[in-house]
């Protein structure tokens, strides 16, 4: 999660600029289609269903373990991350079920526990925008999804710089230092760290920003120059 952190943020905000506030639909049928609806709709390419969170049995399902059988074709990036779980060990990624009281942080409401996952997910396979998307009953589904028009454009400094300020205060991050040198290194930024690991400076086109850590590795101070 730490790895995804920030730049998953940056790929929702540029999510909300390509979108807005439209509405959506997903057709999970066949090859599956995921649209935002609108004058102008916008279609993903690909959708990926990653699996969903209810409130009822307090719990999340993985797509490939879902009574309904969705096709392999919406289903199959579910069942690569089961298959990382496995080579490394970890659980929360094999299991069919997972009760919300095994996640870390303490996490009770779908929303949240679907936003777990979708990190999780954009860290081991690459993809890097979703969608949390209301499915009914308080039920929340997790979607990956592929369009050209969601690719980031290059880094620019006012936008590194929300990044960067609204991240640092996001409650998920664990290893502050991870997230932050994960960002930059996945982004392509400029990244000098002092000997110390206390501070580290990201540069790229229009920006420098100065990130100091406390004792305890959690990010204490952003400064920006633009």
């Amino acid at each position: 999660m730490d790895d995804a952190a920030f730049l998953s943020l940056e790929h929702q905000l540029h999510l909300v600029d390509v979108t807005g506030d439209r509405g959506w639909h997903v057709d999970l049928k066949g090859q599956g289609r995921f649209t935002f609806t609108g004058d102008e709709p916008i279609v993903a390419d690909r959708v990926h269903l990653l699996g969903s969170a209810a409130p009822g049995p307090r719990s999340w399902l993985w797509a490939w373990a879902n009574p309904a059988g969705y096709p392999e074709a919406v289903t199959g990036l579910a069942a690569s991350l089961r298959d990382f779980g496995a080579q490394h060990g970890i659980p929360e990624l094999t299991e069919p079920e997972v009760p919300f009281a095994a996640l870390p942080g303490g996490v009770d409401d779908p929303a949240s526990v679907v936003a777990i996952f979708m990190e999780a997910a954009k860290a081991v396979s690459g993809l890097w925008t979703s969608y949390n998307g209301p499915v009914g009953g308080g039920t929340r589904a997790a979607f990956v999804i592929e369009h050209p028009s969601f690719q980031l454009p290059a880094p620019v400094g006012p936008r590194i710089a929300t990044v960067l300020q609204q991240g640092a205060m996001m409650p998920t991050l664990s290893d502050h230092r991870r997230a932050i040198h994960s960002y930059a290194s996945k982004r392509g930024l400029g990244l000098q760290w002092n000997t110390e690991w206390s501070q580290v400076v990201i540069t790229a086109p229009g920006i420098r920003a100065t990130v100091d850590f406390d004792g305890y590795a959690r990010i204490e101070k952003i400064n920006i120059e633009m």
